[in-house]
């Protein structure tokens, strides 16, 4: 009894090609659902309510190997948190100044008020302004407006 082998092929390769294309669909499905299941910068429900420790950063070099020596921190001076936009100097009524401070759109400040919770503007004189912690201290912070342009 001899059959026909390419006979026995056809339906072979026909359940081969249908697994594929089965097993690809599937595939593609669960790589889909897994995408939009947590997109990008979400974080997971269990993790939404609980709190970060916060990090030392003189116990972290301590555990590197940093040895007991300070840390210095990133502050930024004083004078770059400021930036002078425009001065009215007005001899009778002391003048004022339009100061941003940290980035945020500036905001006119008369001599006198405050500039931030811990700074008040001392005095204005053409391009430039000076912020002291009071009235009576010496000026700490000396801002100036940028040159003109010819």
């Amino acid at each position: 009894m001899q059959s026909n082998l390419n006979s026995l092929w056809w339906p072979r390769g026909l359940t081969f090609v249908v697994s594929a294309l089965v097993a690809l669909s599937a595939t593609f499905w669960v790589l889909k659902g897994a995408s939009s299941a947590t997109p990008s910068g979400a974080t997971p429900a269990a993790l939404a309510g609980a709190q970060v420790p916060s990090i030392d950063p003189q116990m972290v070099a301590l555990a590197l190997g940093g040895g007991k020596q300070p840390v210095a921190s990133d502050a930024p001076p004083a004078s770059s948190r400021f930036v002078l936009t425009g001065v009215v100097a007005d001899p009778s009524k002391g003048g004022a100044a339009l100061i941003a401070v940290d980035g945020k759109p500036p905001r006119a400040v008369r001599v006198g008020g405050a500039v931030d919770e811990s700074l008040v503007l001392k005095s204005v004189s053409g391009r430039r302004a000076e912020l002291a912690p009071d009235m009576q201290s010496a000026a700490t912070v000396s801002l100036e407006l940028p040159p003109l342009a010819k």
